[in-house]
């Protein structure tokens, strides 16, 4: 039999990497979830994880690390099913390989979800971006770098991993302006960029120096900007726009904040869902669709389609077609 060591190395190098192709945040965020589960086994049996043995990976034990990360962590719904998923895709890979595994598998795949509401989706509205970049605008030449990843994700939607990855090979400022951007499941998608956005990046030192594998955007230190260091400077740069929920609680604008502003915007324009589901990476066109749902906007514009009836004015339906005066006529003459 192999030992946890083996299989766990198998999941992560082979299945994860290789098979489906994850990127680096997604894989982290898995290593997460099995060391926290592992941690707990091995207290659980009161040995080392070292000499932990897959038979201790039972599916009760996989019960009581979820209700232990409810309780004693205190974690949330949401951060629990995220664990459960990463639980499943676990011993789903572990009863392919290990068949002895199989009936434990089959246990902890039957352990539901549980029942969340969907986390509110908060984006910008125009008079917050353009008083945003015109604040921006008017912070010169030290403010250059900022301002150009700020345009860059509000004109690409992208995610912040996306814009981090960044090189500048990846960004085409002469032919067709656009820029190619490395996504979830290890798929390119390139965006059309606007010309003011091209011109920002072009003033770069890092697009100036010519060099291709160089990072895009990069810190005071000339090292590449990570996700972390580009949610400290949305932070920084929105301070102002920071607003209140119907909770009384305040919230932070982060980059995602401007991946769905991307996307209400081009809602509102009349794109069509296709069209941003391409545009943003999603794998699945219900994921485009909620947007729908959080722009009043796009509700009081198929409103306005579809006005009521009125008592002056009959509508064509109502007519008949006892009011078709050929119709009528031809029948007449049968």
């Amino acid at each position: 039999m192999s030992t946890v060591g083996q299989v766990l190395f198998g999941f992560f190098e082979d299945h994860l990497k290789v098979h489906k192709g994850l990127r680096p945040g997604s894989v982290k965020s898995y290593r997460d979830t099995i060391k926290l589960f592992l941690a707990f086994v091995a207290r659980s049996c009161r040995k080392p994880v070292t000499r932990l043995a897959l038979t201790d990976l039972s599916s009760q034990r996989a019960l009581e690390f979820l209700r232990m990360i409810e309780v004693e962590r205190r974690n949330k719904p949401q951060t629990r099913n995220q664990r459960l998923a990463a639980l499943h895709t676990f011993y789903r890979y572990v009863a392919t390989h290990h068949c002895e595994m199989l009936a434990e598998a089959e246990r902890v795949e039957a352990i539901p979800n549980k029942r969340t509401s969907p986390a509110a989706t908060r984006y910008m509205e125009r008079e917050e971006i353009e008083q945003l970049f015109r604040a921006l605008a008017a912070q010169g030449p030290r403010g250059l770098r900022d301002h150009a990843l700020l345009m860059l994700l509000y004109n690409t939607g992208a995610r912040v991993q996306e814009v981090a990855d960044l090189r500048v090979g990846d960004v085409d400022l002469d032919g067709p302006l656009r820029v190619r951007l490395h996504g979830k499941g290890d798929k390119w998608r390139g965006c059309p960029l606007w010309p003011e956005t091209a011109d920002l990046l072009k003033q770069l030192d890092t697009v100036r120096s010519g060099n291709t594998q160089a990072a895009l955007f990069v810190s005071a230190q000339r090292q590449p900007l990570t996700r972390f260091g580009i949610y400290k400077l949305v932070r920084r740069h929105t301070r102002d726009l920071v607003r209140g929920d119907g909770d009384g609680q305040r919230r932070n604008v982060s980059p995602h904040c401007f991946r769905h502003t991307t996307a209400v915007r081009l809602l509102e324009s009349g794109v069509e869902p296709n069209v941003i589901r391409a545009w943003l990476g999603h794998v699945s066109l219900d994921t485009t669709n909620r947007y729908a749902e959080i722009t009043m906007r796009t509700k009081q514009a198929a409103l306005a389609a579809c006005m009521p009836p009125t008592a002056s004015a009959a509508s064509p339906a109502s007519l008949g077609w006892r009011q078709d005066q050929d119709l009528m006529n031809w029948l007449q003459s049968l």
